[in-house]
């Protein structure tokens, strides 16, 4: 490819990708956008294999960014799928106690939700299990009514689409590379572009393209592997999500009970470390750097119990397998059985920050950047259904950037 030049250079094609790309071209309708994606498609990593829940935006405290955004991105995006005419099941979801202790928890999740203006029920046992026969829990539960299933890769198809119809220049199979020593070319495996400003919505590779350009100094990117097993014959059908109340000081929500499109039902995820950032199944993608790299930040975590890395590895393990899965999901909802939940589904990376200085994981969203670039460091859940907002938010957080340059000169 011979040299090229834009005014927006944005690189990876997940959901983050596309809808910042896309608001770059509302807000800036006179420039040229290009987006680089790596792999033949777009939405092929964590997009992809999203679990297709639309979260309501009551796991969080209300000084985060994920509070102010998932209410009103969940709200878009379900106005956009109907428009679109795309996949919806406006399920809710209900958050069960399995006994006494998870009380504290239920009423903090219906605290936040109250503070950030999101509607929850809070429902007695009998009144669960009216709303979801199979529901088990202990004394209450709370029901949120906005939670919501899309199927991801229709998601992502229809915002390819509109990045088409916006005049967007999608490249697909074209790898960033790295940063010119001078000047403003961006390496890609297809040639170098010349760009007026690049937006690094990079995933697990985020924190890699910041450092390139000065940025993400005290952050690295710490892979989780999520699996899930999916319900075949026999499996209970269920009218609604059901989840645990979670420790609300992890960033995993625990193993839960997803109803799909048509009915369908999986149980899980698993929320291990992962040893290089793309192990999604065997040793495809296998990175001997990377696995040398996360090991040895991973076994530091463990002798130090960071955050309480310790117990939380361990948790985990003890969930790893399919028996462990099955277990948690069976202390949720009456009727699962082993025998109807045989088969994994596709593996999903979570694309987790940890913060090498504090050594804690980030919780929120983190981006930083300046006039000539601007990096999306932790876009992990509920970023897929904050995609719209979150993207109009990153790109008001960017014209300031350009503001301020355009205003000294």
């Amino acid at each position: 490819m011979a040299r090229s030049t834009t005014d927006f250079l944005v690189v990876g094609g997940g959901i983050l990708g596309l809808t910042l790309a896309l608001e770059l071209k509302r807000r800036h309708g006179d420039c040229s956008v290009t987006l680089l994606e790596k792999e033949r498609a777009c939405g092929l990593h964590a997009s992809g294999r999203n679990s297709g829940v639309l979260h309501a935006g009551f796991y969080y405290t209300a000084d985060t960014l994920k509070a102010r955004l998932t209410r009103e991105g969940n709200r878009r995006l379900a106005a956009y799928c109907v428009e679109r005419g795309l996949a919806l099941d406006r399920c809710g979801k209900l958050v069960v106690a399995r006994d006494a202790a998870d009380l504290p928890g239920l009423e903090e999740l219906e605290r936040r939700g109250r503070a950030n203006g999101v509607a929850l029920e809070l429902l007695s046992a009998d009144d669960a299990r009216r709303l979801e026969p199979r529901a088990r829990t202990y004394e209450r539960a709370l029901f949120s009514p906005s939670t919501a299933t899309v199927q991801p890769g229709e998601v992502v198809a229809s915002l390819v689409a509109d990045a088409g119809a916006a005049g967007i220049a999608v490249l697909t199979g074209v790898a960033y590379r790295g940063r010119e020593p001078r000047g403003s070319g961006v390496v890609t495996s297809a040639g170098t572009i010349d760009a007026g400003y690049v937006v690094n919505a990079a995933g697990l590779y985020a924190d890699r393209v910041a450092r390139d350009y000065g940025f993400s100094q005290r952050y690295r990117i710490l892979p989780f592997r999520g699996r899930y097993l999916v319900g075949e014959r026999g499996a209970p059908a269920v009218r609604t999500h059901v989840y645990p109340v979670p420790v609300l000081a992890n960033p995993f929500l625990g193993v839960h009970v997803t109803r799909g499109m048509n009915g369908a039902v999986k149980i899980g995820p698993t929320a291990s470390p992962a040893l290089w950032r793309e192990q999604y199944d065997g040793w495809r993608n296998f990175r001997l750097d990377e696995c040398l790299t996360i090991a040895a930040r991973e076994l530091g975590m463990l002798w130090r119990d960071d955050f309480g890395f310790r117990r939380l590895a361990l948790t985990e393990l003890r969930t790893y397998g399919r028996r462990g899965l099955v277990r948690r999901a069976a202390a949720l909802v009456d009727g699962v059985r082993p025998a109807a939940f045989r088969r994994w589904g596709s593996t999903g990376i979570r694309a987790q920050l940890f913060d090498v200085r504090e050594r804690r994981l980030e919780m929120d969203f983190r981006y930083e950047g300046d006039d000539r670039s601007f990096h999306v460091l932790n876009a992990v859940s509920p970023a897929f259904t904050c995609a719209l907002s979150l993207a109009e938010y990153l790109v008001q957080r960017i014209a300031e950037r350009l503001h301020v340059v355009a205003a000294a000169s």
